[in-house]
């Protein structure tokens, strides 16, 4: 993080961020205070949101469509939108239950669209924005065994992206989703220790990635923040894969 080059760009912009408590949330909250950007950063983990310095901390349910529409009536308007909060279910269509699918799809994909439905006439109304969606490559990218609706869910926020880049286009605003790999955050680990073999299963996460490692939060925080820049400003209704060559 301290060897990112500063944006000039960034400086003074109001963002905001869903699922900020940890791993790529957390990293691009620190990442864009550090960059001179006022930063609301959201978590429903109040604790774990806690955590967080120099940034406005607001707890949030992005599930709530009053209680986004409650923060978007309080805030206003906001030059960047990070819509970061999702889930991970483990299992082929055979092992999603309704429940499972509705959760999942709720989540990942109708909370950004409440989102961005809310905040979206604001950043309209003052001259334009960058709304970054957090995708994946399981996703319309790729297939990945076991991954039946967060694969599902995540192709959808693709299509949302570029729907929404392609009807506000002309209104300065620029949408575009995330699609990375393998990513060490405390979710992942999680996930890992659920197997009953955290060995066994970091081992084999590591050796499906062609570079050896895993991404940091870190390293997908420096795409969001290249995205929310001025830097950006050409780039729109893209899905940009960061997956250290998994996806070739």
């Amino acid at each position: 993080m301290n060897d990112m080059m500063t944006i000039a760009s960034l400086k003074n912009k109001k963002a905001l961020i869903t699922a900020a408590a940890q791993g790529i949330g957390k990293a691009t909250a620190e990442m864009l205070s550090k960059q001179g950007v006022h930063v609301i950063a959201t978590d429903i983990n109040e604790e774990k949101l806690n955590t967080l310095e120099n940034v406005d901390k607001r707890v949030l349910d992005v599930t709530n469509q009053d209680a986004v529409k409650a923060l978007s009536d309080d805030i206003g308007a906001i030059d960047i939108l990070f819509n970061c909060a999702g889930f991970v279910h483990n299992g082929t269509i055979l092992e999603c239950s309704s429940d499972d699918w509705d959760f999942t799809m709720s989540l990942n994909v109708k909370s950004m669209y409440m989102m961005i439905q809310a905040f979206l006439p604001s950043m309209v109304s003052s001259g334009g924005g960058s709304i970054i969606n957090m995708s994946s490559v399981a996703s319309s990218i790729k297939g990945v065994p076991n991954r039946f609706v967060y694969s599902t869910s995540k192709a959808a926020i693709i299509g949302l992206t570029k729907s929404v880049a392609m009807d506000f286009v002309q209104d300065n605003i620029r949408c575009n989703a995330v699609c990375p790999g393998t990513v060490d955050t405390p979710s992942l680990h999680d996930r890992l220790e659920a197997t009953g073999d955290y060995d066994d299963a970091l081992r084999k996460f590591i050796a499906r990635q062609p570079m050896g490692r895993l991404a940091t939060a870190d390293d997908i925080a420096k795409l969001v923040c290249y995205l929310a820049s001025n830097d950006s400003s050409f780039i729109t209704g893209q899905a940009y894969v960061i997956d250290g060559g998994w996806a070739i």
